[in-house]
C-alpha cells in the first residue's frame, strides 16, 4: 500500500508564481501522509505562444521550477511527477516533457508527449500544438517503489494502443497529467479515464489544470484518481487543491488474474 496525491492548478505565464503555488500544494499533500505526488500538464508555464516560450524556457538542468520541486522531493523524501514542463531542446525546439523525480531529489526518468493536440473545436477555439512542440517518439515506463508507472500526457489519453502497450509491459499505474479544455472535458474526461483504467486494469492518476487562465483559455479541472476497475476513488472539482488516496497494487494484479485480457493481442 502507498498513498498518492494529485495536485490541481490554474497556472499562468509566471514561472515563479506557479512554483510558489505548487510548493504550497505539495506541502499540503505531504501533510496528508502521501508518498507520491503528481502535478498537471504545463505546471510551470501556461501558454502556447511559441515566442514567449522560447524566451522563458530553458534546458532541463537550468529549469528553475524543476529545481524547486527537486529540492522538495529531496527534503521530504517523496517521489514527485512534474506532470509536464516546456523544455528547450534546441535553439527553436521545444518539448512538452513529463519528469519523474525520485525521493532523493534526482530525475528518475522523463517522457515527451507523443500526440500533439491539433484540433479545431469551433470557429473560436482551436489548438495546434505541433506548431509549438516537437512530438516525442518513445514510450516511457518507470519503476516506482510500488510497481511500474506508464507515463503519458493529456491528449495521449485518446490513443488506447499507447496504454495497452504500457500495461502489457507491466505498468500497474498510468499517469495522465492534463490541461483538458473545458469543452472536451465536459464530454469525454471521465469516460476516457475510466475506460483506460478498465481496459488495462491499471490505476489512473490524472492531475489537471482548472479554470479560466490569464490568456482566456478555459480548462476543465476534475483531477481524478481511478481504480483498476474504473471506480473513481477521489475527484476534485473546479478549484485548485489536492486529492489523496491509498493505493493497493495487488488489486490491479488480482483483476488481471481474474480477467486475463492483457494476455491477448
Amino acid at each position: 500500500m502507498f498513498r498518492v496525491s494529485c495536485i490541481q492548478l490554474k497556472s499562468n505565464n509566471d514561472i515563479q508564481s506557479n512554483l510558489i503555488k505548487t510548493e504550497k500544494l505539495i506541502k499540503k499533500a505531504i501533510s496528508q501522509k502521501t508518498d507520491f505526488i503528481l502535478t498537471p500538464e504545463v505546471s510551470s508555464l501556461f501558454t502556447l505562444n511559441k515566442k514567449e516560450l522560447l524566451k522563458q524556457c530553458t534546458s532541463m538542468d537550468k529549469d528553475e521550477y524543476l529545481k524547486g520541486v527537486k529540492r522538495l522531493a529531496k527534503k521530504f523524501k517523496k517521489w514527485i511527477l512534474v506532470g509536464s514542463l516546456v523544455i528547450k531542446v534546441g535553439k527553436k525546439k521545444l518539448v512538452n516533457r513529463s519528469v519523474l523525480i525520485n525521493s532523493k531529489g534526482k530525475i528518475e526518468s522523463y517522457y515527451d508527449k507523443i500526440h500533439m493536440f491539433d484540433v479545431n473545436l469551433s470557429k473560436k477555439e482551436s489548438y495546434i500544438e505541433s506548431r509549438t512542440f516537437v512530438a516525442g517518439k518513445k514510450q516511457q515506463i518507470s519503476k516506482l517503489p510500488w510497481g511500474k508507472l506508464g507515463m503519458s500526457v493529456c491528449y495521449d489519453l485518446r490513443f488506447p494502443n499507447l496504454y495497452r502497450s504500457l500495461a502489457k509491459k507491466g505498468s500497474l499505474f498510468l499517469s495522465v497529467p492534463s490541461a483538458f479544455t473545458k469543452t472536451t472535458g465536459k464530454r469525454h474526461w471521465h469516460c476516457l479515464l475510466k475506460a483506460r483504467a478498465i481496459e488495462n486494469f491499471c490505476y489512473i492518476f490524472a492531475p489537471a489544470q482548472t479554470g479560466t487562465h490569464y490568456n482566456g483559455r478555459q480548462t476543465f479541472g476534475h483531477s481524478l484518481i481511478v481504480s483498476p476497475d474504473g471506480k473513481i476513488i477521489k475527484e476534485l472539482g473546479k478549484k485548485e487543491g489536492v486529492i489523496t488516496a491509498s493505493i493497493d497494487p495487488n488489486i490491479a494484479k488480482k483483476l488481471r488474474s481474474i480477467i486475463p485480457s492483457l494476455k491477448a493481442n
